[in-house]
């Protein structure tokens, strides 16, 4: 079939909009933890560095798409939207794809270089460390989404490092804190990668993929998801109260009201192929209501802050 060119439309696909909440809600999350620290964050630099975390993003579900499919991992038998899955679909050149996962970084690193250089070295180290991991991912002879710790390195670069690097970029200083303060963040965006790759198990065997749930097998792979979405919902309750006070007794209030639905699916799932894009959605309606209970508490603090003085 003939091969046709990249759209702005498939170019907007492969960014993935639909993921952009694990780089939003972290971004949203270090902005706001710099708020209630009485740091000064203006409008344009807020934004900057919220668009750059977008971009960085896309690049990675550009890249990985472009990565997977020319060493044969995806294809149309893989139970996986249309609309998540361009170079299957819409026959693209896989090259432009890789021309444009390069572009979207490219773009992060311009729109947040302005911050970075008025803030020295602390958030060019963060960024550093986030490109190399964003690039190593997906591409290289061993890449880090074949290995047992793709899990864990996409929650912490994307729950973590991000907020990370926010305060980085705002304070000009390193704030290990907000890593810990993070960490239903980090275990949300891990467990989406999680997700994938218990459901994908057969087809990440036959590519010889050693993912962490190839390691353990579906039976216990499963077990550890459910008791990951416990210590998940455990972080929810606790890390709020200990960062935030009273405050914080908002958040497991909230989880309860809004989010205990969605966690209920999640430790209800049997995380099996044919169901995936049941399960992805249900992954991510996990972060957006329970992570979002987070980040509303800590805006309603800090709205309560200013409306106090």
């Amino acid at each position: 079939m003939k091969e046709q060119c990249l759209t702005p439309k498939l170019a907007f696909r492969l960014a993935a909009p639909h993921s952009w909440l694990a780089a939003i809600y972290p971004a949203l999350f270090g902005e706001l933890y710099c708020l209630l620290a009485g740091d000064v964050l203006s409008l344009g630099t807020g934004a900057a560095l919220l668009g750059a975390c977008v971009l960085m993003q896309s690049t990675v579900n550009t890249l990985n798409d472009y990565f997977d499919f020319v060493k044969g991992a995806d294809s149309a038998d893989d139970c996986v939207e249309v609309s998540d899955a361009v170079l299957v679909y819409e026959h693209i050149a896989p090259k432009q794809a890789l021309a444009l996962g390069i572009g979207y970084l490219a773009a992060a690193v311009l729109l947040a270089l302005p911050v970075i250089l008025s803030a020295g070295p602390a958030p060019f180290l963060v960024g550093v460390i986030g490109a190399a991991a964003v690039l190593a991912y997906s591409g290289g002879a061993v890449s880090i989404s074949y290995l047992p710790v793709g899990e864990l390195v996409s929650g912490v670069v994307m729950g973590g490092l991000i907020p990370l690097g926010i305060v980085a970029a705002v304070r000009g200083t390193l704030d290990a804190a907000v890593m810990a303060a993070a960490l239903p963040f980090i275990m949300g965006i891990g467990l989406i990668m999680m997700t994938n790759n218990i459901c994908d198990i057969e087809k990440d065997r036959r590519v010889r993929r050693c993912t962490l749930p190839v390691l353990l097998g579906r039976q216990k792979a499963v077990r550890c998801y459910r008791a990951a979405v416990v210590l998940w919902m455990l972080l929810l309750c606790v890390v709020p109260v200990v960062y935030a006070g009273l405050w914080g007794l908002i958040t497991p209030v909230l989880v309860v009201l809004v989010s205990r639905g969605a966690f209920a699916f999640l430790l209800r799932s049997p995380l099996v192929p044919n169901n995936r894009i049941r399960q992805m959605k249900g992954i991510l309606k996990g972060n957006l209501l329970g992570n979002g209970t987070y980040l509303l508490m800590m805006t309603g603090m800090w709205i309560g802050g200013m409306l106090h003085g």
